[in-house]
C-alpha cells in the first residue's frame, strides 16, 4: 500500500466514523483509483454505502472487497448486515456464518456496533447470537437471540440458533419448543429436525429422535450426521442392525470419524460379531489414537475371543491415556488372572480397589 492510498483509506474511515459518509466515499474511491487490486477501501466504501441506505452499492463493493481478500471477515460481515436490509436473509446467515468461521472477535465487534448505531436493527442482534454460539456464550446468545425475537424477526434460523444454544445449557424443554417453532416456521430444513432429535435423545425420547433424523434424511439424503444420529439412537434402544445399517451408510457418505467405527463396533460386540466389532475399533483408534474406550473395548472383545495377550495390551493402552479408571485396571487384572499371572492380578485388582472400584474376583471384563 503506498502513503497515498493509506491516508486517503484512513482519511475515509476517519469521515465514515463521523458520519460524513459522502466524504467517506470520495476518499474511498481515491484510495481505489490508487490502487485498485486492494480490499479494505471496497470493504470501507461498502460499510459507508450501508450507512447511507445504498445497500446494492455496499453488496458491490463487499462483493469486490471478498473477490480479492477471500478472507475478510469485516467483508462478509457488511456483506451479511446489507442481505438483511435487503430481506435476503438466508445469504445474511451463510455471509455472518463466514465472518464468524474467519474472526469471530472482528464479527462480534461488527455486529456491536452495528447495535450501537440502530437498537432496533433485529437481524444484528441474531448476527451477535451467533457469533456468542460460536464462542460457546450461551447465556449471551440466548439474550440476543431473544431480542431478535421480540424485535419480530420471525426466522426459523432464529429459533433454531436459540434452540441450540438452550441445548447447550441443558435446557432441552426450551430447545424443542424453539425447533418446533424453527419447524413450523419451514419445515424444509434437515439441520433443525436434526438438533430437536438430539434434544429428544437427552430426554430419552428415542422414538421421537427416530422420527426426526429420518426426516433429516428424506429432506437431506446425503446427510452423514442424521445417518450416524439415528444409528446412536437405534443403538441406545438395542436395534442393531438398524443400527448398523445407518453406521455403514453414514462411512459410505464419507462421515469417516473414530465416534462412527466405534458405535459400529458396539453394536458388531453387541450382536457377537467380535472380528468385526475389533475391526471397527482398530479403525476408531487409528483415526483417534488417544481414545480410550476403543481400546477398552477391543480389549474386552479380545477377552471374548480368548486373546489374553492382546487384550492386555489394548487394557494398558487405555490406562495410559486415563489412569483414573479403575474398571480397565479391574478388567486388566482380570484378564491376568485368566492367564494365570497372579501377582500381576492381584497388582491391578489392588489399584482397581484404590480407584474406587470393587474388585470382584471370577468377573469377566464388560465393555463400557
Amino acid at each position: 500500500m503506498s502513503r497515498l492510498e493509506d491516508e486517503a483509506t484512513k482519511q475515509g474511515n476517519l469521515l465514515r466514523d463521523k458520519g460524513d459518509f459522502d466524504g467517506a466515499i470520495a476518499a474511498y474511491t481515491e484510495a481505489i483509483r490508487l490502487h485498485p487490486q486492494n480490499a479494505q477501501p471496497y470493504s470501507g466504501r461498502g460499510q459507508a454505502y450501508l450507512r447511507k441506505g445504498e445497500v446494492d452499492k455496499a453488496i458491490a463493493d463487499c462483493n469486490r472487497a471478498i473477490e480479492l481478500d477471500p478472507m475478510m471477515a469485516e467483508a462478509y460481515c457488511c456483506r451479511a448486515d446489507s442481505h438483511g436490509r435487503n430481506g435476503d436473509f438466508d445469504k445474511a446467515v451463510a455471509d455472518c456464518t463466514e465472518a464468524i468461521r474467519l474472526d469471530p472477535q472482528r464479527a462480534e465487534a461488527y455486529c456491536t456496533e452495528a447495535i450501537h448505531l440502530d437498537a432496533h436493527r433485529a437481524e444484528a442482534y441474531f448476527a451477535r447470537g451467533l457469533v456468542y454460539a460460536k464462542k460457546s456464550e450461551f447465556d449471551k446468545a440466548i439474550v440476543d437471540f431473544t431480542e431478535s425475537v421480540r424485535l419480530d424477526l420471525r426466522h426459523a434460523e432464529v429459533y433454531c440458533g436459540r434452540g441450540y444454544a438452550y441445548h447447550k445449557k441443558g435446557e432441552f424443554d426450551k430447545a424443542i419448543a424453539d425447533y418446533d417453532e424453527a419447524v413450523r416456521l419451514d419445515p424444509k430444513q434437515a439441520i433443525t429436525y436434526c438438533n430437536r432429535g438430539l434434544s429428544y435423545v437427552k430426554k430419552g425420547g428415542y422414538d421421537k429422535a427416530i422420527a426426526d433424523f429420518t426426516e433429516a434424511v428424506r429432506l437431506s439424503p446425503k446427510d452423514a450426521e442424521a445417518y450416524y444420529n439415528r444409528g446412536c439412537t437405534y443403538g441406545k434402544k438395542g436395534d442393531h442392525d438398524k443400527a448398523i445399517a445407518d453406521y455403514t451408510e453414514a462411512v459410505r457418505l464419507n462421515l469417516k470419524q473414530a465416534v462412527v467405527y466405534y458405535g459400529r463396533g458396539c453394536c458388531y460386540a453387541e450382536k457377537g460379531d467380535h472380528d468385526k466389532a475389533i475391526a471397527d475399533y482398530g479403525e476408531a483408534v487409528t483415526l483417534n489414537p488417544e481414545y480410550a474406550e476403543a481400546y477398552y473395548n477391543r480389549g474386552c472383545a479380545y477377552v471374548e475371543k480368548g486373546d489374553h495377550d492382546k487384550a492386555i495390551n489394548d487394557f494398558t493402552a487405555a490406562i495410559r491415556i486415563n489412569p483414573k479408571n479403575g474398571y480397565v485396571f479391574y478388567s486388566r487384572g482380570y484378564t491376568y488372572f485368566q492367564k494365570g499371572d497372579r501377582a500381576q492380578a492381584d497388582a491391578d485388582l489392588a489399584q482397581a480397589e484404590k480407584l474406587g472400584y470393587k474388585a470382584k474376583p471370577g468377573r469377566e471384563a464388560h465393555r463400557q
